[in-house]
């Protein structure tokens, strides 16, 4: 479809295309005419879901991980970062021993040997700073300057280019010796740009950047091998894209957490200029992911949004109405955003009663689920929230006895997907099982 026809559809038949390409995917050749039923049978289990039909087979199944396949398989983290046909085989023996509605691929275990070319720092990642079975962990810092602001706001990718990306990439040093590429205009420009990169250290950066595009391209293609696998024996990818809350990436990756939080008070309004900038970015990281897999489903992780973190004055004036716009933005485009409310949201909901009914599925950790159908269950598709503690320790019927619960509170009329509350790096094989096997046979909506 060409640019002009998408651009004359309404978001209504967007989405439905998006739905039908998923349902339909040209790239499939699925191994059987049950693969390709079991293919359909589970992506439309979700789109019902989705869409708050009130009459679905029964309720999907999603549990969230990160390295958990990983742990299943006896192998370490570092395994799954480094060697590919490890990674690959764990998450295969994952998905066809427990048949989850929805999976969550090996994507997240990113290649540690493209970290290491690139010297990655913000963050520490297994064998790397931690032990080879222990997650990432985040490397906070005060990767943007307060008085940058206005760097960002007035060119964002020049910014990043040439000021962020070489603070938390040594491999992306030289390019702060880079003059703006919006400088080069017309002839007389070219060579007092261009000069820039006879420099030693900025070409000693592109040939770093090219060894790091065939790793990561080595590891993309492992990647899309086992998806092109699973799919064809009828398994459904619950990750088409990925986008951010602009409060997020500001206080997350560019200012941090400390900054950020004295920036509220200190630079309102720089706060509230930038975040607006990053909207469209944002908006259209989701859309280019979309697009690529085919795959409508736009994960959004929350953090900084959460109950415990800022007042609800706070939240309103700085995380809701830039969020919301991602959100419309995405909506507009035919996708699905697919919001990761971590932590608690309890005081939040009012604002997701906002949003348009049966155009947003918003996972949950630690909201109170009944609470939450009962603001918003009309309108959003809930997912979640089996707590990891349970998943990790508790015994098989502690586990069932959780999801009876959000069976009968949460399922109740629809649009209700069964989650984990976190993504997983560990959790009992049979409180797995039982999570997945109880909802199969019991989660029925009521």
């Amino acid at each position: 479809m060409d640019q002009k026809q998408w651009q004359k559809m309404t978001a209504e038949e967007r989405l439905e295309t998006r739905f039908q390409t998923w349902l339909n995917p040209k790239n499939a050749n699925f191994e059987s005419p049950e693969a390709q039923a079991a293919y359909q049978a589970r992506a439309n289990r979700l789109i019902d879901a989705i869409q708050l039909k009130k009459k679905p087979d029964r309720i999907p199944v999603y549990p969230l991980l990160t390295f958990l396949p990983a742990h299943l398989a006896g192998i370490t983290y570092k395994d799954a970062m480094y060697d590919y046909g490890k990674a690959m085989e764990a998450w295969k023996k994952y998905v066809y021993e427990y048949e989850p509605d929805v999976y969550v691929g090996p994507f997240l275990a990113i290649s540690g040997k493209l970290l290491d070319i690139i010297q990655y720092k913000m963050y520490r990642w297994p064998g790397r700073g931690v032990s080879e079975r222990a997650p990432y962990q985040c490397v906070e810092g005060e990767y943007m300057k307060a008085e940058e602001y206005d760097d960002l706001i007035n060119d964002p990718s020049d910014f990043f280019l040439r000021v962020y990306l070489p603070r938390i990439i040594g491999g992306f040093a030289g390019f702060q010796k880079l003059r703006p590429f919006s400088e080069i205009i017309g002839i007389t420009s070219l060579a007092q740009n261009l000069i820039y990169f006879g420099r030693p250290e900025v070409q000693e950066t592109l040939e770093t950047l090219m060894v790091a595009g065939k790793e990561a391209l080595a590891w993309l293609m492992e990647i899309l091998k086992f998806e092109q696998e699973v799919k064809n024996r009828g398994y459904v990818n619950g990750a088409g894209g990925m986008s951010g809350a602009p409060f997020d990436v500001l206080g997350d990756t560019l200012r941090g957490t400390h900054a950020i939080m004295m920036d509220m008070y200190r630079r309102p309004d720089k706060i509230l200029q930038a975040v607006e900038r990053l909207v469209p970015i944002m908006i259209r990281w989701g859309v280019r992911d979309a697009n690529s897999t085919g795959n409508p489903l736009v994960t959004i992780p929350l953090h900084k949004g959460a109950d415990s973190f800022m007042s609800d004055a706070q939240f309103q004036k700085f995380y809701w109405p830039t969020l919301k716009k991602v959100i419309l933005g995405l909506i507009e485009e035919g996708c699905v955003p697919m919001p990761f409310a971590e932590g608690s949201y309890n005081l939040r909901l009012k604002y997701l009663a906002e949003l348009p009914p049966g155009r947003t599925a918003w996972f949950f950790d630690q909201t109170d689920m009944v609470k939450a159908k009962e603001v918003i269950g009309d309108r959003i598709c809930m997912i979640g929230n089996i707590p990891s503690s349970l998943m990790i320790s508790a015994e098989p019927r502690k586990v069932e006895e959780y999801c009876q619960h959000l069976i009968e509170k949460v399922g109740k009329g629809g649009g209700f997907i069964m989650a984990t509350g976190t993504a997983l790096d560990e959790a009992k094989p049979e409180n797995l099982r039982a999570m997945i096997e109880y909802t199969k046979k019991h989660g029925k909506y009521r």
